[in-house]
């Protein structure tokens, strides 16, 4: 077990999917409380959400079915205005408010602000999960650049910058990336000590409605075994894609972890495995 004053200094980021946002309470007293922890122990803080449940609801309420390949939402422009409705409004909103119950100076934004995520547009591409055709995700984008030196000057003066999962070019466009993306490539770029993809799964499991059977830590070896099995399948197979790219980037550790117990975020910190996936190298 390791003491968080032992990464006093570092960044830490959290990534916390959209469907744990409407949530205000629970939102405060997990991840909230966690950041605040990690804040007293002087660790700095990058908050990345997503809007997946928000934007599905959204969208059928404005008669847009989603249309999911590979566990990947394909962005039209239709799409795309719910994204930014749901990204930069109402998850925005909602997680701004849950970290005001705890008190963490959490200032919410997206990427697009300020160009803290560059990104172009994603060329079709080979999607695990989803056949041996190249698909054409649409509105979506690649990082190429994120802007760490505004970040570190948010940290600096106490705040904890928290970015809804968009981002752009100096040419003005919008692009869809997928939170667990852009959680990932910022911990990288921050030289992060460690990333938490935070959702309302406990871990990566091998039976997905047995939460019994959580996987305390995977070597990247193991992880793309059970990926070979179908052991892990659908939404999970691009976070743990994501998982093994951020390792070999030099993030330290990445951590599946859910919100039950509301101390799992910072257990995990203190213990890796214990109350979620750890993926190490």
């Amino acid at each position: 077990m390791s003491a968080l004053s032992d990464f006093a200094g570092r960044w830490f980021v959290v990534k916390v999917g959209g469907e744990l946002a409407a949530d205000r309470t629970k939102l405060a007293g997990s991840v909230g409380s966690a950041v605040g922890e990690f804040l007293g122990a002087g660790i700095r803080v990058c908050i990345v959400h997503g809007g997946g449940p928000q934007a599905t609801e959204l969208g059928r309420r404005l008669g847009l079915e989603p249309t999911i390949v590979g566990g990947r939402r394909v962005t039209d422009p239709e799409t795309l205005e719910v994204m930014k409705m749901t990204l930069a409004g109402e998850v925005s909103v909602d997680v701004a408010a849950a970290m005001r119950l705890v008190e963490v100076p959490a200032l919410c934004t997206t990427g697009v602000s300020a160009g803290l995520i560059d990104a172009v547009r994603r060329p079709p591409k080979v999607i695990t999960g989803a056949g041996p055709d190249p698909v054409d995700l649409g509105l979506v984008g690649d990082i190429v650049a994120v802007d760490t030196a505004a970040l570190e000057k948010l940290a600096s003066v106490g705040f904890v910058p928290v970015l809804g999962s968009l981002g752009g070019d100096s040419g003005g466009n919008v692009f869809n990336i997928n939170a667990d993306t852009v959680a990932g490539r910022v911990a990288a770029k921050l030289r992060a000590a460690k990333l938490f993809l935070v959702s309302n799964v406990p871990g990566v499991l091998r039976d997905k409605d047995d939460p019994s059977t959580r996987m305390p830590k995977l070597t990247a070896a193991e992880a793309r075994e059970q990926i070979a099995s179908g052991a892990i399948s659908g939404g999970m197979i691009p976070k743990v894609e994501e998982a093994l790219a951020m390792l070999e980037e030099g993030i330290e550790a990445v951590h599946i972890v859910g919100i039950d117990p509301p101390t799992s975020i910072l257990d995990e910190a203190r213990e890796p495995g214990s109350h979620g996936t750890a993926f190490v190298r």
